[in-house]
């Protein structure tokens, strides 16, 4: 498969890049910048994800799209992803592609309250409330489009090894919070391009 990454020089993208080429899959990522880019086995192209015209050119020829594009912590208003999705959605389209597999995070949408007692009283209302708006929007413009789209909403990440397996639920009865490896994330988003297990639904994904 010929996959389009998004964000593949975060902590989390650099490790869907790697390992879908060790499965196999021909990666293209779209960066802003190919200087100190490492991201061996991959196509670069450069180019501003939130531009139609652009996404359309660094997914010509790809199947399926991952995206594992974020925003920091702060108190400033941010609209990347709300941005991206809304030139991605349309640009998928056009180009043919349907399958799209976003990386979200736990406290978003229906999964809010269940980040644990610290993170839903301190860190989501006060560091992480405009980048989880900006989640927020983008979640709804995935969820109204004709697309393929798996929304994974892992848990707090972590840089420990991964551990191979992961627990992923849409019934989040007892769930409040959780941790899970970058690189475990990276395999379930993977895996999720080939599958239909979780097709238009919104699992979250922990240890």
């Amino acid at each position: 498969m010929n996959i389009l990454v998004l964000g593949a020089t975060g902590g989390t993208g650099r490790l869907i890049v790697s390992d879908a080429v060790a499965k196999g899959h021909s990666v293209v990522a779209l960066v802003r910048s190919s200087a100190g880019a490492d991201l061996p086995g991959a196509e670069l192209i450069e180019g501003d994800a939130r531009d139609e015209i652009t996404l359309r050119r660094a997914m010509d020829g790809c199947d399926a799209v991952a995206s594992a594009l974020g925003t920091g912590m702060g108190f400033r208003k941010v609209s990347l992803l709300t941005e991206t999705t809304r030139a991605l959605v349309p640009a998928m389209a056009r180009g043919g592609l349907r399958r799209l597999v976003c990386i979200s995070a736990l406290g978003v949408g229906d999964s809010r309250g269940h980040g644990g007692f610290v993170f839903d009283r301190l860190f989501q209302p006060l560091l992480l409330r405009e980048a989880y708006k900006d989640k927020d929007r983008q979640e709804a413009a995935i969820r109204a489009s004709p697309l393929d789209w798996v929304i994974v909403r892992p848990a707090m990440l972590t840089d420990d090894p991964a551990r191979g397996t992961v627990r992923a639920v849409t019934d989040l009865a007892g769930i409040n919070g959780g941790k899970i490896a970058r690189a475990d994330v990276a395999r379930f988003t993977v895996d999720q391009l080939t599958t239909d297990t979780w097709l238009r639904r919104t699992p979250v994904i922990l240890w």
